[in-house]
């Protein structure tokens, strides 16, 4: 089983487990961390499950998709790091994975 750190908007940070491919915004949530309304519940049409990734981890994901980019767009705290977080699988070389939930827009 992996491990996900979450830190939420008011700076307290989580260890969560989380199993191999599962969505970081599953884990989240399964996690009990309501700060991610996740409205589209991962279908990547709402960007309420927006985070930002530790920079030593974005190499390691897969690129952002066209629509996950024209969605983070619309957010006034996107930056080179900010992802959905419904669209990043954990797996066991992401174990350790370090993200920030991003402020709400």
């Amino acid at each position: 089983m992996s491990e996900l750190i979450v830190t939420t908007r008011e700076g307290e940070t989580h260890l969560v487990s989380a199993v191999a491919g599962a969505s970081v915004m599953e884990v989240i949530r399964d996690a009990g961390i309501d700060e991610l309304l996740a409205l589209c519940g991962g279908a990547c049409s709402c960007a309420t499950c927006h985070v930002h990734v530790d920079r030593e981890f974005a190499a390691l994901l897969l690129p952002v998709t066209e629509d996950e980019n024209s969605l983070l767009d619309g957010s006034n705290h996107r930056n080179e790091r900010s992802r959905l977080s419904c669209q990043i699988r954990m797996t066991d070389n992401l174990s350790g994975l370090r993200v920030t939930i991003a402020k709400e827009d």
